[in-house]
């Protein structure tokens, strides 16, 4: 059946580039577009949508940048093959406040990433274009106040509890913050429930994963490398968990049985549950 998309909202606001591609995006996600089916011509997407030329193209560009399209010189473009590069994770937290009811699980170093991943489907909500009943949120991150694999000194990896306290101070800020601007909208009435959770565990935090409305995981590892940062006034050379480093890789219960995909997210949940239910320690509310 020939690709047919979603009618675009007349009432939305943003720049027509990011109209057509999100809605190219949510047709990847929902495999309307399934993986390494080419897309239709330059042409036939501005006459599906109505916009021009230059507005397709850089609509285009930006699904390559976020990795759910390749282009292939004189042949077109292509959704891409999940073995040919991972898919970036904001679409699909965008995509999951589409739903009415919200969950998101991460385990991870800091959730840094999950906090700006987060923004801009809280600033829809906030301008009412969209409209979850539920939010729950759960997080999971390593205890700071005992010693950890990394961050530790560089020159002879011994501990130094200034890099946890810098590190504890980084996870509170962006736990905080993301559980603030959920509760915000329980507040403001724009969401009937919301729970944002956080609990920690003993030991270091070699990767980070994300469970997406118990139907998409994205799992990525951690690399240590070399890194300086000033705590306490002192600069310090250390071995660093680098988050920006890590590459995602996406799985989906969508993805087909040949695949995996279900059984990966699957045990995906499997594992965090089993970790929250048993040695997961509440994190409290003053950062410790």
């Amino acid at each position: 059946m020939p690709f047919a998309p979603e009618p675009l909202d007349p009432d939305d606001d943003r720049p027509p580039y990011e109209q057509v591609a999100r809605s190219l995006s949510a047709a990847i996600r929902t495999r309307k577009l399934a993986p390494g089916e080419k897309l239709p011509s330059h042409k036939t997407l501005t006459e599906m949508y109505g916009f021009a030329r230059a507005t397709i193209q850089r609509a285009l560009r930006d699904l390559e940048d976020e990795g759910l399209v390749v282009s292939r010189k004189g042949s077109g473009v292509y959704v891409r093959n999940r073995t040919e590069r991972p898919a970036g994770l904001r679409p699909y937290v965008e995509q999951a406040f589409s739903s009415p009811h919200v969950s998101i699980d991460f385990a991870g170093f800091s959730s840094e990433t999950l906090h700006g991943a987060l923004q801009e489907p809280l600033d829809k909500i906030r301008i009412g274009r969209l409209s979850p009943s539920t939010i729950n949120i759960r997080i999971l991150v390593p205890d700071m106040s005992v010693p950890q694999a990394a961050p530790v000194r560089k020159a002879d990896c011994s501990d130094d509890p200034r890099l946890r306290e810098r590190m504890h101070d980084i996870m509170v800020g962006y736990t905080r913050s993301i559980s603030d601007a959920i509760s915000e909208l329980s507040h403001l009435g724009l969401v009937a429930e919301s729970n944002v959770n956080v609990r920690m565990h003993s030991g270091t935090q070699f990767f980070k994963m994300y469970i997406i409305n118990e139907q998409d995981v994205f799992f990525g590892y951690y690399p240590i490398r070399p890194n300086k940062v000033v705590t306490q006034g002192e600069v310090v050379e250390i071995y660093d968990l680098v988050g920006k480093d890590a590459t995602l890789f996406h799985h989906s219960i969508n993805d087909g049985e040949s695949s995996g995909g279900a059984q990966q997210v699957e045990q995906a949940r499997m594992w965090f549950d089993s970790v929250w239910n048993t040695i997961g320690r509440d994190f409290n509310a003053d950062g410790h």
